[in-house]
């Protein structure tokens, strides 16, 4: 196991830099927090194995046996008519192991359509997906994971798709609670693009972080650096260069939980780049702060976050996970 995932990694790193020069990124909705776990805790997880199956995602090291049997689904409010759709599902195959599918879409609504001459043509809608399958397996204290994702793009007739896999790895320490994740997302080719002439390449992108529960505290802490291998993210006026620290907070995404009771916690989150990105006339609102609730009963769990973009905006995200195995059991009574 451990000699061919070193394998497919060198070669997508090879892969990776012949395309890292191709121009511009597209696909960039995967980047977009779906679910409302990663949702409440600031936009970016990537060291909570075991946790969530919406979390493979984001790192399929994060899928364990434990998740086998569990479905969710879930549904992002946008913006305007803009809406997020996901569906994930982890089965136990025997000899072959534990392999989760997931189901990612984005509806950007129907829009009203014209020719060149300014002719109605109708309606057209447009919309992205992301189709994936992977598995992952314990070596020793690590956990290693792999996904296959298709990515397709479909905007007003123009149509887009590309192969790229995630590939992660997680520590769970033996005897305290914290854990620790590494994930290479997006690694691969852009099988067609909108244009002919227009060379894209994919999101790539290197995510690390960690969660840690204090022994005699009900809080969960998470911090996840990301974009790696883009120091600058200059997205900025020359003039509004930020300082060297408000560079590296804008790698850094920070999430708490707040146990309250095996079944009930509480969720807030942080993403600086998100705040000082949308902060209108340095002013932020409510821009870059997250939180949520989450209740769980007898297999069932329903969990609902709130990402704020403005003063007066924000994305409500709603997840409905069921442990098929334990709901659909003879020995449980519904």
């Amino acid at each position: 196991m451990s000699r061919h995932f070193c394998a497919v990694v060198l070669c997508l790193f090879i892969g990776r830099e012949a395309i890292a020069q191709a121009g511009d990124q597209s696909f960039r909705f995967v980047d977009i927090p779906s679910h409302a776990r990663i949702t409440g805790l600031g936009g970016v997880l990537v060291s909570q194995p075991g946790m969530d199956v919406n979390l493979v995602l984001s790192n399929p090291a994060q899928s364990t046996d434990s998740l086998n049997g569990n479905f969710s689904f879930s549904y992002l409010d946008y913006f305007a008519d803009t809406k997020k759709f996901q569906a994930a599902y982890q089965h136990n195959l025997g000899k072959a192991g534990s392999w989760f599918v997931a189901v990612d879409h984005l509806s950007y609504g129907d829009f009203d359509g014209f020719d060149d001459t300014g002719q109605d043509i109708g309606e057209f809608d447009a919309g992205e997906t992301v189709i994936m399958t992977g598995t992952s397996r314990q070596v020793g204290l690590f956990r290693l994971g792999g996904s296959l994702k298709f990515l397709s793009s479909q905007l007003a007739g123009y149509s887009a798709s590309a192969l790229a896999l995630d590939l992660g790895g997680t520590f769970l320490h033996p005897e305290k609670d914290v854990s620790v994740g590494l994930v290479f997302r997006n690694l691969g080719v852009v099988l067609s693009d909108y244009d002919d002439t227009r060379e894209a390449s994919l999101p790539f992108d290197v995510q690390a972080g960690v969660t840690f529960k204090p022994k005699f505290m009900p809080f969960r802490f998470s911090f996840t650096a990301h974009h790696l291998t883009d120091w600058s993210l200059e997205n900025f006026r020359e003039e509004d260069k930020p300082g060297a620290f408000d560079q590296v907070l804008r790698h850094l995404a920070i999430g708490t939980e707040l146990l309250i009771h095996k079944n009930v916690e509480l969720r807030f989150g942080y993403n600086h780049r998100v705040r000082t990105d949308l902060a209108v006339d340095n002013t932020g609102g409510g821009s870059g702060f997250t939180y949520g609730l989450v209740f769980n009963m007898k297999g069932v769990g329903f969990a609902y976050s709130r990402g704020g973009y403005s003063a007066a905006s924000g994305a409500n995200s709603l997840t409905l996970i069921l442990d098929t195995e334990r709901v659909f059991s003879k020995k449980i009574k519904i």
